[in-house]
């Protein structure tokens, strides 16, 4: 991975965990001042806990779990991962990936958050959202100086019953994430199936977090 693409994970890392608010705090019908209450509480927390990060680094997961996955819908990620392979696949394999993708994003996140060193986010201005939209973008600019500004925009889906929205990709340099996973792992999931892929990211998921050199 190169060293851009670490830190655009590492933004979209900080900009949807949070600190202190638990998800039945923080207002999840209104996407634009859910992102900025958990951007601006992500910093504090990672700032206060660094001790106790650099002491046990799988503390990451515990964060991660916590605080970042109320407002992921990675249930839809993974399912709109799958594609074409969704019909195709018996619905206890399909569980099973579920489950195993969502240990591999927490793990990943975790992992991605060892790079942390103090960003900061400018938000672009809040538009009037159409009552009937579902899915939304909400770019953000990384400020990390003296390196060069990092322009994000995350996607973000409202559920229909309860007006949430929970994020589900992120498009970095015209690159969605989500699609890149998808073109990643479908060859495999045609040829070996969706339950070998499950076991692989089971087994990535179970790797111990640790701090590498930058």
């Amino acid at each position: 991975m190169s060293k851009m693409k670490q830190w655009l994970i590492v933004a979209s890392i900080a900009l949807l965990a949070s600190f202190g608010v638990t998800a039945q705090q923080v207002d999840r019908t209104q996407p634009y001042q859910m992102m900025k209450t958990v951007a601006d509480q992500t910093f504090q927390r990672l700032k206060a806990e660094q001790t106790q990060v650099h002491r046990d680094p799988n503390y990451l997961k515990v964060i991660v779990e916590e605080e970042l996955m109320p407002y992921v819908n990675d249930r839809y990620a993974a399912l709109k991962l799958l594609g074409p392979n969704l019909k195709k696949a018996k619905k206890e394999d399909v569980k099973v990936f579920v489950a195993a993708f969502r240990e591999y994003l927490i793990a990943s996140y975790a992992q991605v958050l060892t790079q942390y060193s103090d960003q900061s986010i400018e938000f672009s201005p809040e538009r009037a959202i159409d009552p009937e939209r579902r899915v939304i973008s909400i770019s953000v600019e990384i400020i990390d100086s003296p390196s060069p500004n990092i322009k994000l925009d995350f996607k973000l889906r409202k559920d229909k019953k309860t007006g949430h929205w929970a994020a589900f990709d992120m498009v970095a340099e015209g690159v969605s994430l989500l699609s890149s996973k998808q073109s990643e792992w479908n060859g495999k999931i045609r040829q070996e199936g969706l339950l070998a892929v499950s076991k692989d990211l089971q087994e990535l998921a179970s790797h111990p977090i640790t701090f590498k050199d930058k």
